[in-house]
């Protein structure tokens, strides 16, 4: 590498790496759970397949958030497009059960490798380019726009292809047949994303360039492992506003477990068949997706507009939890009124939280230094994943009904709520209060433990670790 990339060209390059990796996993949004069914899978099956996906992105996001910083963004982000390569082609082809759990199981270490080294690669090249003060958030408004649009045109083209296959003349049984049931209609949106991995582990590897690390050791990167989990739990301790932007990160993850977990049954309710209610889901999935995509794309107005980063994830919180509200007040109803109400609140909690997470990466990029970064990135996706299965558990006691909808509300206006206070104050008076305070250093970024206080012994020696949160 003979110098950093410029700006322009890391953002595209970081965009492009955003869309290749989520568009395989958009592709199986739709179809996944049809496919298991058609395997012969029971819903109990299927949601320990589920069950194994998430505790295994869980039990592994912060011991895997140190392996960016010491490995390098690169190998690690090829490694993660490899697990869902693996994932994709168990999940498609598999069907004994625990083919199909342990491809779950792929996939969720392949997402808690990913949470973090494409975003860090931008950040750190972005830096290097033009220095630690460089404003971060409208590439990262970009890098989420187009997550948000890779997952919506995965979305529907994985919803679309089964349907495609089916209008010809038993086009999808004679692929049955001549594959021995291997490769069903539903299962060609997996196969499809599996083939793109294979592009995006070839793009990772040509085109993020790095700087050069010492070598690492795998008994070195082991030893570290423990050292890296609790400075990784010790970042939010340390800072007031990296707590709020991984308690926000838990109130994102409170709303977002409600939505998955109660659209397809509200779906299908309002459409009176499941097959319809899967195709009404699809369509909302796709909606808002680009709903997020376009709330990460305003973001830099939304904090321009607001007077700061922390006013405008306030803002933008507080949007996502009235449209989560709104749709509570809406599930009791089934008129056409209600239904408007409805597919506006859905919107909005997309938009709110697309807009609210560019702000809150650029604070919390500003807060850490490029040795902690993967490893802050880590425990934020820690943050969601934990309080949406806590979510998730609850809601499963609840009645049916608002009850559910106003939970996840209301965990996510306290999240909004938790940036009042550093938000309140307007520019003005900041200045005001300034002219009568005696000036102080800027506070240095934090970072996990430093490597030159710890026995080389106990730590990543080579590769301190980095971790990005995602999407």
């Amino acid at each position: 590498m003979t110098g950093p990339l410029d700006i322009r060209t890391a953002r595209r390059r970081y965009i492009t790496v955003c869309v290749l990796f989520w568009l395989p996993l958009g592709l199986t949004i739709a179809p996944l759970i049809l496919l298991f069914t058609a395997r012969g899978m029971a819903m109990a099956a299927i949601a320990g397949f589920f069950a194994a996906h998430s505790l295994t992105a869980a039990a592994l996001e912060l011991p895997t958030g140190g392996l960016s910083d010491v490995l390098g963004r690169r190998a690690v982000l090829a490694a993660a497009g490899l697990l869902n390569l693996a994932a994709l082609t168990l999940v498609g082809l598999g069907t004994a059960p625990w083919l199909l759990g342990l491809g779950m199981a792929l996939m969720g270490a392949g997402r808690a490798l990913s949470s973090g080294p494409a975003e860090a690669w931008y950040v750190d090249t972005v830096q290097a380019h033009s220095g630690p003060g460089t404003e971060l958030r409208t590439g990262l408004a970009r890098g989420g726009s187009a997550t948000s649009a890779a997952l919506a045109t995965g979305t529907l083209l994985g919803g679309a292809l089964p349907w495609l296959l089916g209008l010809g003349p038993d086009l999808g049984a004679r692929l049955g047949e001549a594959t021995s049931e291997l490769v069903l209609p539903l299962s060609v949106p997996t196969l499809l994303g599996a083939a793109v991995e294979i592009a995006f582990v070839l793009y990772v590897l040509t085109a993020l360039r790095e700087p050069p690390r010492p070598a690492a050791t795998l008994r070195g990167v082991l030893r570290g492992i423990p050292a890296t989990v609790v400075s990784g739990l010790h970042l939010g301790g340390r800072d007031a506003l990296v707590r709020r932007v991984l308690l926000s990160a838990g109130a994102a993850g409170s709303a977002l477990a409600v939505i998955e977990l109660l659209t397809p049954v509200r779906a299908a309710a309002l459409t009176g068949a499941s097959e319809s209610g899967v195709v009404l889901f699809a369509a909302l999935a796709c909606a808002g997706f680009i709903c997020a995509g376009i709330g990460s794309h305003l973001a830099p107005l939304t904090a321009r507009l607001a007077g700061s980063g922390e006013r405008a994830v306030m803002v933008s919180l507080g949007a996502s939890a009235s449209g989560l509200l709104l749709l509570g007040a809406t599930a009791a109803f089934t008129g056409v009124g209600s239904m408007v109400l409805a597919a506006i609140g859905y919107g909005l909690v997309y938009l709110g939280l697309g807009a609210a997470g560019p702000s809150e990466n650029d604070l919390l990029h500003h807060r850490v230094s490029s040795s902690g970064r993967a490893t802050a990135l880590s425990v934020q996706s820690l943050a969601l994943q934990l309080v949406a299965a806590l979510t998730g558990l609850i809601i499963g006691v609840l009645p049916s009904g608002p009850l559910p909808w106003l939970l996840g509300g209301t965990v996510l206006l306290a999240g909004a709520l938790l940036w009042f206070h550093r938000s309140e104050t307007t520019p003005r008076l900041r200045r005001q209060r300034l002219s009568h305070t005696p000036c102080r250093p800027p506070r240095a970024p934090l970072a996990p433990t430093p490597i030159s206080n710890m026995p080389i012994s106990s730590v990543w020696t080579n590769n301190p670790k980095a971790a990005q949160t995602r999407g």
